[in-house]
């Protein structure tokens, strides 16, 4: 099943430490804030702090808009987000700082419970005939384009607006093809 979910469904909620807001996209069914299985949001930083404490979960962050972030975590590893959809991915339970490279950032969040959830992001800058991989789920989400996704047996056309978010549920192998620019993949499944 595919579903297209547009700007005006999503929600604006605080972050957990309180130090800032989220473009929450979707969570999953029943999930809250404290107790979630996955959920994808957006977010800005303007300025250099520690990210809100997220143990258990694994973090997929991909910057979308501004200069650039360093992520430090444990005060060791550092992840350098400088270009449009570079990602770093860590343990959301790291003591995670963030220092802008110079002006603020907006930054895609993907967080999965670690125990429940299989995450994989694949960020294309420009897919052509991207065959989509199966999963439970898969979100696609177009940050200036409008994206294209071709279904195999069909060959219907499916058309994704920028900032839109396009959901599949249960997505079988070579199943669909993807064409556009700037796109943020998100494959999750659960774990039995």
């Amino acid at each position: 099943m595919i579903k297209i979910i547009p700007p005006s469904q999503f929600k604006t909620v605080p972050w957990k430490n309180g130090q800032g807001e989220t473009i929450e996209l979707i969570i999953n069914p029943g999930g809250t804030l404290d107790n979630f299985d996955w959920r994808l949001s957006m977010a800005s930083v303007v300025e250099d702090g520690i990210f809100s404490n997220f143990q258990g979960y694994t973090r997929n962050l991909i910057l979308i808009d501004g200069d650039g972030i360093n992520l430090q975590h444990n005060d060791n590893k550092i992840d350098r987000l400088t270009n449009l959809l570079d990602i770093a991915t860590f343990d959301g339970g790291n003591k995670t700082v963030g220092n802008l490279h110079s002006n603020e950032i907006t930054d895609f969040n993907v967080i999965t419970r670690t125990s429940r959830c299989n995450v994989k992001v694949s960020c294309q800058l420009k897919a052509v005939d991207y065959m989509l991989e199966k999963s439970d789920l898969c979100f696609i989400y177009s940050l200036f384009n409008t994206a294209e996704l071709t279904v195999s047996t069909t060959q219907e056309v499916i058309t994704l607006p920028a900032q839109h978010l396009m959901k599949i549920t249960d997505l079988p192998e070579n199943y669909t093809q993807l064409n556009g620019q700037y796109l943020i993949i998100v494959y999750l499944s659960y774990r039995t």
